[in-house]
């Protein structure tokens, strides 16, 4: 980052979107380790205030809590209230998980569309939102993150996978627009990674603990490590290596920038 720190770049406050567990609580703490003053967002009230107060007492820095579900249709403006006017140069969506684990038809339309709109329109709006002031400001990130569920869909993954690829493709569009102006996108494509949410999963249909899970710890450190090498990156994997996509991270990098200005012939610059 040029001799820049995460607080520099990425400053003086983030949104943490998922932030009562796994890995939203370990970018959290990450970014409080290096004076990043943190929103946190989730549903429950509870963890988030225990979250709170340890990262003011371990780092010194100021949190704020916002129990929103983010399912909701006014949840941006919701986190919105809470921010107020507080500079925001971090977003961070990490509210994805699917507690259903079933077939499409197997569980109730709203399960899914309660879904869709967390993962989908509620990260739009956000990454809007704050998108738009750090143009302005020619400094910032969005780091979504994903699942390598996005590069292709399967059994017990119709939406999952639906909303992880609407994921993946937004982020390399908003990345070929901000990134001239300052502002870094970065969509994470995860392997399995052990969180509560998983663990909860396996243990409602009697599955054992998956081997060989990705630590939360390591990959909220990675993904800031490699927000300002965007669009996209996947865990376990270099820069230049396929493997969850049959094309590298650095091969889908030069892909958006050729379509970018393929199509400015027809939108102009």
């Amino acid at each position: 980052m040029n001799g820049q720190t995460l607080k520099d770049r990425y400053g003086p406050w983030a949104v943490v979107a998922g932030a009562s567990e796994g890995i939203g609580l370990a970018i959290a703490r990450h970014l409080a380790g290096d004076g990043i003053h943190c929103v946190l967002v989730a549903r429950r009230a509870e963890p988030l205030e225990s979250l709170a107060a340890d990262l003011r007492a371990e780092f010194g820095i100021e949190a704020v809590v916002a129990p929103v579900d983010l399912s909701l249709p006014d949840a941006c403006e919701r986190v919105a209230a809470a921010v107020g006017e507080r500079e925001v140069g971090l977003y961070v969506s990490n509210a994805g998980a699917d507690p259903a684990g079933s077939h499409f038809l197997d569980a109730p339309i709203d399960n899914w569309v309660g879904q869709i709109q967390r993962g989908v329109i509620t990260t739009m709006r956000s990454c809007h939102r704050y998108g738009g002031k750090m143009r302005k400001r020619g400094r910032g990130g969005l780091l979504l993150i994903g699942s390598g569920g996005c590069y292709g869909g399967g059994a017990y993954m119709s939406v999952y996978a639906g909303l992880k690829a609407f994921g993946l493709n937004f982020a390399e569009g908003v990345w070929a627009e901000l990134a001239p102006h300052g502002v870094d996108v970065l969509y994470m494509a995860l392997s399995t990674t052990d969180t509560p949410a998983l663990r909860k999963l396996l243990s409602a249909k009697g599955l054992p603990l998956i081997q060989g899970l990705a630590d939360p710890a390591e990959v909220a450190a990675h993904a800031l490590a490699r927000l300002p090498h965007g669009p996209v990156a996947n865990w376990g994997q270099e820069d230049d290596q396929p493997g969850m996509s049959p094309i590298s991270a650095a091969a889908r990098r030069q892909r958006v920038l050729a379509i970018g200005e393929s199509t400015k012939r027809i939108f102009g610059s």
